[in-house]
């Protein structure tokens, strides 16, 4: 696995997302206009945080991961687009765009390409009010249209329109901006995990869901310099109070020496680890994530 490494102080906002899409992609892009080849194999972002390191895995693999369940695309789990009108503070709009990120890969994924394309439009709207002009520019609306059944392609075009506004939130101090669109983004992966699971039991998902416990604690310790502002206090709180639920959470790791097989030049990795997460945790994370995210997208 290839980890990227971002510095957090360049406030990045297309953190999450960015991650999200690369991630997502696979190969390089057909039938576009000299798009960027994106790296497959990442699916972990590194953040680092005034010298402290942490680790957030993609939103877009639990997407994948959730397809590869068997479970079918459903449209109730996702933020409906058209709610992108009623937010109306920087940190609700940041959130939510992280959400969108998140909705969006999902949608797209599973080759629904008239949901990708309201999720889109969503994203750009609250993008441009966050004041990321150009972000979401017309020439990319119509690139993402001529590419509808194109899955990487969509990907891709994506991840560009994000990454676009880089330049613009380097030269801004809007870490706390950035740092609510990857709060959003993976809320909404957990949210995807959770419901997948309750209604279709899988071994990869719950364990997808019990991994999240470390991913928690490093979003709390990312936000808790902004705890001091009303909305992030009680935003935090919550987080805290899913995070005391998963302490119950356990992981276990067995090391065992690695064979290789000096022919084939292979070396395989036998160690395993295991999780330790009841059906009872599962469903008090389902209930707090449903709860954290009902107040955010309202």
């Amino acid at each position: 696995m290839r980890l990227k490494f971002i510095t957090f102080r360049g406030a990045f906002l297309f953190l999450s997302v960015t991650a999200l899409f690369a991630a997502g992609c696979s190969g390089g892009p057909k039938d576009t206009d000299d798009l960027p080849p994106v790296d497959s194999t990442s699916t972990t972002t590194i953040l680092n945080v005034n010298g402290e390191i942490f680790s957030i895995p993609s939103p877009i693999q639990t997407a994948f991961l959730i397809k590869g369940s068997g479970a079918a695309y459903s449209k109730d789990v996702l933020n409906p687009a058209n709610k992108s009108s009623n937010y109306s503070t920087n940190f609700s709009k940041a959130l939510n765009l992280g959400i969108y990120g998140a909705d969006l890969g999902y949608v797209t994924i599973y080759d629904q390409t008239q949901d990708a394309i309201g999720y889109l439009n969503a994203a750009k709207k609250l993008a441009d009010e966050l004041g990321v002009s150009g972000a979401f520019d017309a020439n990319t609306i119509e690139r993402f249209s001529k590419n509808l059944g194109n899955k990487d392609s969509m990907l891709v075009l994506v991840g560009v329109a994000y990454r676009s506004s880089d330049a613009y939130l380097k030269n801004n101090d809007r870490s706390d901006v950035s740092g609510l669109v990857l709060a959003g983004g993976w809320l909404e992966s957990l949210h995807f995990a959770t419901n997948v699971y309750k209604t279709k039991p899988n071994e990869d998902v719950k364990r997808r869901i019990a991994e999240q416990k470390s991913s928690l604690q490093s979003l709390i310790k990312l936000l808790n310099q902004f705890y001091s502002q009303p909305e992030y206090t009680e935003f935090i709180d919550n987080l805290n109070d899913l995070s005391t639920v998963f302490d119950g959470v356990e992981f276990k790791y067995t090391y065992e020496k690695p064979t290789t097989d000096a022919e084939k030049k292979v070396t395989t990795v036998n160690s395993k680890s295991e999780v330790k997460i009841t059906p009872e945790q599962i469903e008090s994370i389902t209930q707090k994530v449903k709860s954290i995210r009902s107040q955010i997208v309202g």
